[in-house]
């Protein structure tokens, strides 16, 4: 049994952080989920991958909104917590305007719940993202994350139960998309250092054969599908997203991106790998219909 976390951090907002970003951010991040990767020249994704073309403005992946936001987890005020047993469980964002290719953000927030799933422990928190200069809404985001080998002492479970599932007839769009084998260590440069994608002996202590992907960079080459699929390429008509990180995925395998639109703006959706496991699971996505 583990030592029971600390559940005072619970409710606690943190201090506000300020995070700035440029153009250049913006197009790193582009490439680090495949942007360009299908076909460099293609109109729907030039807005996302160049800043000085003819007649083209510059536009930013809605994704990019779970790199701007986030809440600042202090971990070590939750107990004795083995970083190479960590993986990412959850992610959500919420957009309330446009992500402007250049900006300040102030993010405030706080831990949500601990919860005790016997193999593990689940941290979830949320943050709210306003403009810096002006204290606007721009994002809301949350995630959680799973801590192998940290649960049994005896907490709240949390919440259970399937959600967003699909519905049982076929997707109304497939997306597949080809992850490279040096994925990782573009995606890494957007800030995201963990050596788990990149350190193979770091790698084997979280019992892994071999860096795997940002979860995050499969939640961004999935986003994409969805931009394109469902709110024409335009990322101000792309409202939200969330998923579920359900198995990791190895830098270059390929992700297949199966989307069901629900009408009135919802869609649900699954990502899959190469051997047809499921690696984000319960995704359900908003947008702006045209």
């Amino acid at each position: 049994m583990s030592e029971a976390p600390n559940m005072d951090v619970i409710g606690v907002e943190t201090e506000p952080v300020e995070r700035s970003w440029d153009s250049k951010d913006c197009l790193l991040y582009a490439v680090g989920v495949g942007a360009g990767s299908v076909d460099p020249l293609s109109p729907d994704e030039l807005p996302y991958t160049t800043e000085n073309s003819i007649g083209i403005e510059q536009r930013v992946l809605p994704s990019f909104a779970v790199m701007l936001g986030g809440a600042r987890v202090d971990f070590s005020a939750i107990g004795q917590i083995n970083m190479a047993h960590l993986v990412h469980g959850e992610q959500t964002f919420k957009i309330h305007q446009p992500i402007p290719v250049s900006g300040t953000v102030r993010t405030t927030g706080k831990v949500t719940g601990i919860y005790d799933k016997g193999s593990g422990m689940v941290i979830a928190s949320e943050a709210n993202s306003v403009l810096a200069d002006t204290g606007e809404p721009l994002l809301t985001t949350s995630m959680s994350a799973f801590i192998r080998g940290a649960g049994g002492w005896g907490g709240d479970r949390g919440p259970a139960g399937p959600k967003n599932v699909p519905p049982e007839r076929d997707a109304d769009h497939v997306v597949t998309y080809r992850t490279r084998t040096d994925q990782a260590l573009t995606y890494r440069l957007s800030g995201d250092r963990n050596p788990l994608h990149s350190d193979p002996e770091f790698a084997k202590l979280g019992g892994f054969e071999r860096p795997i992907l940002h979860g995050l960079c499969t939640f961004g080459f999935t986003g994409r599908a969805l931009l394109h699929s469902l709110a024409g390429s335009d990322d101000r008509r792309f409202t939200s997203m969330e998923a579920r990180f359900a198995k990791p995925v190895m830098p270059g395998q390929g992700l297949t991106i199966r989307i069901w639109d629900l009408g009135d703006g919802e869609a649900v959706y699954t990502t899959q790998n190469d051997q047809g496991d499921i690696v984000i699971s319960e995704g359900r996505a908003t947008y702006l219909p045209a």
